[in-house]
């Protein structure tokens, strides 16, 4: 029995934080798919295409050094529905501090009475990744600092891509 698990999230853009949960819940499962979540009352730095381009190229080690398929794909429901039409029994969350554990735990709870079929498993951020933040990491970049130690080589290059468009404005 195979067993797929679901890691969603806005990952506007991927860190290295986001990184390290999807390397440890790869670990787990037999298959993770990765939903990137759309919701038209948000705007994000990065459209949706550029948000799974960045999470396709960053996943790919991981998938071969964990020996598993991962996929990337986008929902606009809520995510335990998204993860129950994806055919996904658990849920990973990541936990970086208390305050995360605290909502995430609340979420846990309703995604747990509206599906009981789908688990959720929290995963502790590494200490190295766990201060990390996509919003604070976007901050950064559109201010002109420096992101390398919160995302990839990649991620950094297009963060600086869109801070200088954006500066251009």
């Amino acid at each position: 029995m195979s067993r797929t698990g679901f890691y969603s999230g806005s990952f506007d853009p991927v860190t290295l934080g986001h990184t390290d949960i999807i390397a440890r819940a790869a670990r787990l499962v037999d298959r993770l798919v990765i939903g990137v979540g759309v919701h038209p009352s948000k705007t994000p730095l990065f459209d949706v295409e550029e948000r799974v381009e960045m999470l396709e190229a960053e996943t790919r080690a991981v998938a071969s050094a964990a020996g598993i398929e991962i996929s990337v794909t986008t929902f606009s429901d809520l995510a335990v529905t998204a993860a129950q039409r994806l055919g996904a029994g658990v849920i990973f969350r990541g936990l970086r501090d208390g305050t995360d554990f605290d909502y995430e735990m609340q979420m846990a709870n309703m995604n747990g009475q509206m599906a009981p079929s789908v688990q959720t498993v929290f995963v502790a951020a590494s200490p190295e990744v766990r201060h990390i933040a996509a919003n604070l990491v976007r901050q950064i970049a559109l201010m002109g600092g420096d992101v390398t130690p919160f995302v990839s080589k990649g991620v950094a290059l297009r963060l600086a891509t869109k801070a200088k468009a954006k500066t251009k404005r």
